[in-house]
Order: structure tokens, then C-alpha cells, then sequence
């Protein structure tokens, strides 16, 4: 019996979140039944995943795209699809302006896209037009968590979307290959030290100014309290400047890009996240998974993946005083902080683990691959699709 071959498409091979969901996907699907393989549009960087995949013995291509629009990717992308002959192209973030017109020509190929950001984030305006021709028209959507799946029929009156929460593989952070106390050695920090974790791009979405301070009015006066700040962006250097003047010299650690993120949330005692929108993201995942308390503002998909009360604490979007106080019970009470990352840790293995989403969209691809459901979707288009110069879009770690 021949495999079914199953290509993921994302616009750049980086270590956001949307990202590291195809890689675990690409890893996970069964290898008796799957021969699956990943473009990227952008070149090479050189991240965890690229390697990720190498171990895996998964071939990834590189389109080698240029910022902004790039009207090679449509031949390139083009190429690669007709010399992989895939039965299931699955896209995922703000590549179908691009993906759309090849994938038109491709009679009998089943089609899937994940929307990891609400909707109306997901992409800018002026591309949602090809977007909600591709989601209406064969291109099956799969939201990552149902506030996503209800912004999905508002913007594009899609009815009953298929949920499937994004997961991650939880024995790789419930077993950092670096100690605890080892990691704080290395770093500078003390075993009585209190460190408060956030990962997360540097970006408005996120909102890590509201996080500092909120750190700064409530833990940071405790000599034992420490916020780690991992990631990269384009504010990192505003948020800099913003601990200098909130007097958090030594209070507050950026790490920069980092690869070693199952050893990293080892050696914390607390996860926070003071987003303003999300969508499900992966790093409230990773840290239950890593046996951490979770402190996070109730975005988009975030209040459904733990209990308030039991595994952690959730403040409205904004909420500067609610996340002060938050930091301040954890940081008081040590039994809070033990209890609450148990129970975190305990959730993510039963709910979250990869395998559960790896399992679920092989049922999407099985539905879909079904003679009975199997058509000739480039019947169901009809006219010419425009090319959209593009955007950045938004996705999530």
C-alpha cells in the first residue's frame, strides 16, 4: 500500500509557535501510514527545528523568499509541489496568497489550514479576500482553540469549525537534561531565588511592558524575585529602556533566542504572560508540561487550557494590579507554587501531550482522503486568483 504523502507548508522555518506545531506534527504522524516532508518560503535560519527535523530523517525545503512580496515563490513553490506529488497539503499562518494558485491545479489533493491566531489577526485586510475564497472553497480549516473557531465564522461565516488544540511533546519538558540547580549556577541565580518566566516574542501582542510593570509594583521589591524575559522582537530594546526606568537593574533578565527552553522553564518557579490576544499558545503548554504555576491574562484560547484557581491564575487582558497580585501570592507562598505546577503538569501530560493532535488531524486527513469525500476541488474554483503583496501576519509562540 502506498503512504500518503503529506507535504506542511509555513511561510518561515523560526521557533514560533505555528511553527513548532508543524514540526511536531511532520515528526508525529505515523510512519507506516505517512511519508510527510515541509517547505518553508523563507531561507534557512538555523533554529532547533531545522534540526528537529534532520533527526527525524523528514527533508525540508527552502524556497529562499525575499522580505515582502516575491513573486518567485509562486514558480518555486510550484516546482517543488508537482516533484512531491502530495495527497495532503497542509499550510498554516499566511501562505495561502501564496500556496493558492498551485494548489488549485492539483486535482486530487485533499487540503487543510490551520488558523492559529484569531482570525482577524492571522492576516492583514487586504489578503483576507484570497483567504476566505481558499476556506470556502476545498481548503478545509482546523482552528487551534474555539475562540479562534468563533472568530473564524464571524469573519468568514464558516459554521461548525473543526477545534484541534495545539500540543506539544510533554516528556521532552517534564525531563530537562540540565538541573535545576545546575541551570541557576550557570546563570547566576540562587536556589532561594524566586524566578518568575515569560517566553514570548517581543512584540505588541504579547505586552511585555505591561508585565514589567506589573512586576515592578508587586514582587520586585523582594530581593529573592527575578523576572527572566526569553525571546527576541522588535521591542526588545524599548523594553529594555523600560526596566532602566522602572529601576529593575538586576530584577530583570532578557536571554535572547534560546534552544534549551525544556532546561530554561526547569529552573523556574513561575510562568507568566500578559498578552493582549492569542490564540493557543505553545509556551503556557511548555510550562505546565514543565511543572509550572501559570499566571496569564484570559486571551483568546488561554482560559480553557488550565483552571483558574487549581493550576494557576487569570487576570483580564490589561489587568496591571491583578498581575501584580497574582506574582505576589506565588512568590509568598511556597505550597501554592508546588501544588498549582503539580496539577499544571498532570493536565498537560493527560490533554496536551502531541500524540492527541498528532491523532486528530490524521482523522481530518483520513475524512478528507475518503473516496467518498475525495474530489476534484479545482472544479469548485471558479475565476482567477490575484496575487496580495504581503503583510507580516501574526502568529504565537
Amino acid at each position: 500500500m502506498n503512504k500518503v504523502k503529506v507535504v506542511q507548508i509555513v511561510p518561515l522555518l523560526s521557533p514560533g509557535g505555528a511553527e513548532r506545531v508543524a514540526v511536531h506534527l511532520a515528526r508525529g504522524l505515523n510512519r507506516r501510514r505517512y511519508e510527510t516532508r515541509l517547505i518553508s518560503f523563507s531561507g534557512r535560519v538555523g533554529c532547533d527545528l531545522d534540526h528537529m527535523l534532520e533527526d527525524a530523517g523528514i527533508e525540508a525545503r527552502y524556497l529562499g523568499k525575499h522580505p515582502g512580496f516575491d513573486y518567485r515563490v509562486y514558480s518555486r513553490l510550484d516546482s517543488v509541489l508537482k516533484e512531491y506529488e502530495p495527497d495532503v497539503i497542509h499550510t498554516h499562518l499566511h501562505v495561502l496568497r501564496y500556496a493558492l494558485p498551485s494548489m488549485l491545479l492539483m486535482k486530487r489533493t485533499a487540503m487543510v489550514h490551520t488558523v492559529h491566531n484569531l482570525a482577524e489577526r492571522e492576516i492583514e485586510t487586504r489578503a483576507r479576500l484570497i483567504q476566505r475564497y481558499a476556506l470556502t472553497h476545498g481548503v478545509k480549516p482546523v482552528a487551534v482553540a474555539e475562540e479562534v473557531a468563533a472568530s473564524i465564522e464571524s469573519l468568514y461565516g464558516i459554521h461548525r469549525c473543526r477545534v484541534i488544540s495545539n500540543c506539544i511533546p510533554t516528556d521532552l519538558y517534564g525531563n530537562p537534561q540540565t538541573s535545576r540547580k545546575d541551570w541557576r549556577a550557570k546563570e547566576g541565580f540562587k536556589d532561594s531565588d524566586v524566578l518568575f518566566v515569560c517566553v514570548a516574542r517581543f512584540a505588541p501582542q504579547k505586552n511585555q511592558a505591561l508585565l514589567l510593570k506589573s512586576f515592578a509594583q508587586g514582587p520586585a521589591s523582594d530581593p529573592r524575585a527575578h523576572l527572566v524575559l526569553v525571546g527576541e522582537g522588535e521591542l526588545q530594546a524599548d523594553l529594555e529602556e523600560q526596566g532602566r526606568q522602572l529601576n529593575l537593574a538586576g530584577k530583570v533578565h532578557f536571554l535572547g533566542l534560546r534552544s534549551d527552553i525544556p532546561d530554561i522553564l526547569g529552573a523556574m518557579d513561575a510562568f507568566v504572560l500578559s498578552s493582549d490576544y492569542e490564540g493557543n499558545p505553545l509556551s503556557v503548554l511548555e510550562a505546565m508540561a514543565s511543572g509550572l504555576p501559570i499566571l496569564s491574562t484570559a486571551a483568546g484560547g488561554v482560559p480553557n487550557l488550565f483552571e483558574a484557581g487549581k493550576e494557576g491564575f487569570l487576570v483580564a487582558p490589561g489587568d496591571l494590579q491583578g498581575l501584580a497580585k497574582s506574582m505576589n501570592t506565588l512568590l509568598k507562598y511556597d505550597a501554592v507554587r508546588g501544588s498549582m505546577g503539580a496539577a499544571a503538569a498532570s493536565r498537560a501530560r493527560k490533554n496536551y501531550d502531541v500524540s492527541n493532535m498528532v491523532r486528530a488531524y490524521e482523522e481530518v486527513y483520513e475524512d478528507l482522503l475518503a473516496p467518498s469525500q475525495l474530489r476534484n476541488v479545482r472544479s469548485m474554483f471558479r475565476g482567477p486568483v490575484i496575487p496580495v503583496e504581503e503583510g507580516m501576519g501574526s502568529h504565537q509562540r
